[in-house]
């Protein structure tokens, strides 16, 4: 069974602080009670997390409405949802 459409974790996006080269998994799914990170809570669905390399330390805004067409960043969908 494919899942539709997946679950808004949040209207707006999460603010991450990571660090230079650190590698993460963005949850696609909307399920993961760690967001926005992956906690494999998408096991069984048709969503796969999408892994990612930080480039350089800072703060980046990963999506939280899950309908990004640019993950794991935010682009603004949230807004027109």
């Amino acid at each position: 069974m494919a899942d539709a459409e997946p679950t808004n974790a949040q209207r707006a996006p999460f603010k991450a602080t990571l660090k230079e080269g650190e590698k993460f998994f963005w949850c696609a799914c909307g399920q993961s009670k760690s967001q926005p990170f992956c906690d494999g809570s998408h096991k069984g669905s048709s969503f796969t997390p999408v892994a990612a390399t930080q480039g350089k330390a800072g703060d980046v805004y990963l999506c939280g409405c899950k309908h990004t067409k640019n993950p794991p960043f935010c682009d603004g969908s949230h807004k027109t949802l």
